[in-house]
């Protein structure tokens, strides 16, 4: 059976796989910020505004008082457009990148890549879904943070709280590299990241596959992409919260760069600092990751047996 559906996969032509990737990614981000938006808006405002509240329990209860579970969720479409497309070319990339290195290595073939092959692979496909993710992310991240930031007087009193109005905003007072602040923290969170995380994923399934199998069951992919992106968030947790800042707080004024930036936080707040919001982001990492990777799978599944059903179907 691993070898049959192995070989239909080789046998599709390689714009074909990579649509399927591309529309399993996004399937799979959307799924992650469905079942995960609400601790990260906990996690971006632990981050930005440490002094505002006593913890976890303290900032999601206040922010549920405020604004209800409209405020819990808020930011999710700007969230869903950057997990789906990060996402959809993360993946699309993934597969890429997977046969580079396998070709490099002289593989006859990706499923021959060891996890710390793929792990690689993650890691050079990070480099370009982080162009499609850092505007969104920014979007999404001030949009979070939106309460607060007018509370404390740095964002103007009619600022809008929608997506397009953020992205006019960042546009009339920042111009268009504006909506890219934060790349570089980005690239340096997303390429070690994702290393782990591939690596994780692909640990964990190799541990979980039954013997003679191609794919898993819906709970060890759950467990799978939940091992993925615990390691993910362990890994780079530190350089996120230093990208939420600069992200966030480019609203009220130009900030220092990431190294500037990082020193800032740890003289004025200490090491901690950097940990504000690790809880709920390693409790959502399960649930969220578990989802995207279930979506990712059942989708390519479900897609490329379609597509090989049709190919025989017109010869």
């Amino acid at each position: 059976m691993e070898g049959e559906n192995l070989a239909k996969e080789r046998t599709r032509h390689p714009v074909i796989n990579g649509i399927i990737d591309l529309t399993a990614g996004a399937v799979g981000g959307a799924a992650c910020v469905i079942i995960g938006q609400p601790c990260d808006t906990v996690k971006v405002k632990l981050q930005t505004f440490p002094a505002l509240y006593r913890g976890v329990a303290d900032c999601f209860c206040r922010t549920w008082k405020q604004t209800g579970v409209r405020g819990l969720y808020q930011g999710t479409g700007a969230a869903l457009l950057a997990n789906a497309g990060e996402n959809a070319i993360l993946f699309a990339c993934y597969g890429t990148c997977q046969k580079i290195v396998s070709h490099t290595l002289g593989l006859d073939s990706q499923q021959q890549l060891s996890p710390l092959h793929s792990a690689l692979a993650g890691s050079l496909a990070a480099v370009v879904s982080s162009v499609v993710l850092c505007p969104t992310e920014l979007v999404k991240c001030r949009l979070q943070a939106h309460t607060e930031m007018r509370t404390l007087g740095r964002t103007p009193l009619n600022a809008g709280s929608s997506s397009w109005s953020v992205v006019r905003s960042v546009l009339r007072s920042e111009g268009p590299l504006g909506l890219l602040q934060g790349l570089t923290s980005t690239w340096l969170r997303e390429v070690p990241g994702y290393f782990f995380f591939f690596g994780g994923y692909e640990v964990c399934r190799s541990f979980l596959m039954p013997p003679g199998g191609d794919h898993l069951d819906a709970m060890s992919l759950l467990v799978s992409g939940g091992v993925g992106g615990a390691a993910f968030w362990l890994a780079v947790y530190p350089i996120d919260s230093v990208k939420t800042r600069i992200q966030v707080q480019t609203m009220s004024g130009p900030q220092p760069g990431f190294t500037a930036m990082f020193l800032q936080i740890v003289r004025g707040e200490g090491v901690g600092a950097l940990y504000r919001g690790l809880t709920p982001t390693v409790f959502r990492a399960f649930p969220a990751n578990g989802a995207l990777f279930l979506a990712y799978e059942w989708t390519k599944r479900a897609l490329g047996e379609a597509a090989s059903t049709t190919r025989n179907s017109t010869e």
